[in-house]
């Protein structure tokens, strides 16, 4: 059996507001720098990892604040609340400049790792606010999937493993600090793509770990080695209920 294919994308990878919106955001450059805006050091994950895997990578730089690429567009955070006041019509006029464009993008790109190689692996880089509504974060990297999902746990089990071993000085955790089943751009593919071909986790470091100069190098480069040591695991352990629907 081969390795499946990887390819990354990146949903929040910048907190850019197009000139034509930037009134809505007025008095707004702090929330738009904070993870709120965008999340902070992973377009540099997502592009290390493409990098190290010789992966295909899909991202994207439009803040989250005027569409979330990661949420499906019924969901109340899809845009911010200066945004859900737009007409319909602008709204969707944003959703067709934005949103679908790159949904379409990402599901190309995956469709095509499983035409080329039988099966995929996604990789969506996300990072993480330390503290959130008083709360700490309990973790440095979280590994998100659907547990329903064989190949998904397979993989996040091996990965984890592996970055203990990398870098044990991490705290590692699974579907945290959210659960990966939640709405976004895997739980989408997965009604798409069955188990046997489609295996998306999500990727979440602790911004502790971003300054304002960039990310930690040595961190990158434990998840690049690590992720090396998970991969060919996957060879041998297929989803178990192969050819099922999601």
């Amino acid at each position: 059996m081969t390795r499946p294919a990887l390819v990354i994308t990146c949903e929040h990878g910048g907190n850019h507001i197009p000139a034509v919106y930037r009134p809505l955001f007025e008095g707004q450059d702090a929330v738009l720098q904070s993870h709120r805006g965008f999340d902070a050091g992973a377009l540099k994950m997502a592009q290390t990892l493409a990098d190290a895997f010789g992966a295909p990578l899909v991202s994207a730089t439009v803040s989250r604040l005027l569409v979330d690429l990661n949420r499906s567009t019924h969901n109340p955070t899809l845009h911010a609340e200066g945004v859900r006041r737009l007409p319909a019509t602008q709204r969707q006029e944003i959703l067709t400049r934005f949103y679908q464009p790159y949904r379409s993008r990402a599901e190309q790109a995956i469709r095509q790792a499983i035409a080329d190689n039988g099966a995929v692996i996604h990789l969506s880089s996300h990072s993480f606010t330390p503290e959130l509504d008083g709360r700490l974060r309990k973790a440095d990297i979280g590994l998100l999937y659907d547990p329903r999902r064989p190949g998904e746990v397979a993989l996040c089990q091996h990965w984890k493993a592996a970055l203990a071993a990398t870098a044990p000085q991490l705290t590692v955790r699974r579907n945290y600090p959210y659960a990966g089943k939640g709405d976004g751009l895997t739980a989408w593919l997965r009604r798409c793509l069955t188990p046997d071909v489609y295996i998306g986790v999500e990727l979440e470091i602790n911004q502790k770990h971003v300054t304002a100069e960039g990310d930690c190098p040595a961190l990158r480069q434990w998840i690049v080695e690590s992720l090396r040591e998970a991969l060919p695991h996957m060879q041998s352990h297929p989803p178990r209920d192969r050819g099922s629907p999601p």
